[in-house]
């Protein structure tokens, strides 16, 4: 049960600024227990995406701050981002789980004041179509 929680909290943190890597930990799992891939890929798929949600929260909360100096990002990166993301549109959501960008997709996407059930709907079936791709690599090159 521990190794669960442990792995809940390595896929949260991944998805946030903070540097963790939790495909390492789910390959690690995946070589002590392989016959448990749908529950790991269940708990890595749903911490990564709460993970995400923290990002949304973040995105859509901290803006009423933009003005003050300690603020995160310049007003014209938070334009070229809004922009940015008006062109693509909110299925780029589906791209959140790239290692370069994709938290910042996540922020984003609160700044823009996306749906949350639909930001949970889309970030979630990219995590989990990234995570079932680790699962298969892990499964052809461990076993």
């Amino acid at each position: 049960m521990l190794e669960y929680l442990l792995l809940f909290g390595g896929a949260f943190a991944a998805a946030t600024i903070l540097p963790f890597y939790s495909e390492v930990y789910l390959a690690a799992l995946l070589l002590d227990q392989p016959e448990q891939w749908p529950w790991l890929w269940l708990v890595a798929t749903l911490g990564n995406t709460g993970g995400s949600v923290l990002n949304w929260w973040l995105g859509r909360y901290l803006l009423h701050y933009q003005d003050r100096r300690w603020f995160p990002a310049k007003k014209t990166d938070l334009e070229r981002a809004q922009r940015w993301f008006q062109h693509f549109g909110v299925w780029s959501l589906l791209f959140a789980w790239l290692p370069i960008g994709g938290d910042a997709l996540t922020f984003i996407g609160g700044l823009m004041k996306v749906r949350l059930d639909l930001f949970v709907a889309l970030v979630a079936i990219g995590k989990g179509v990234r995570y079932l791709v680790v699962i298969l690599f892990a499964d052809i090159l461990l076993f």
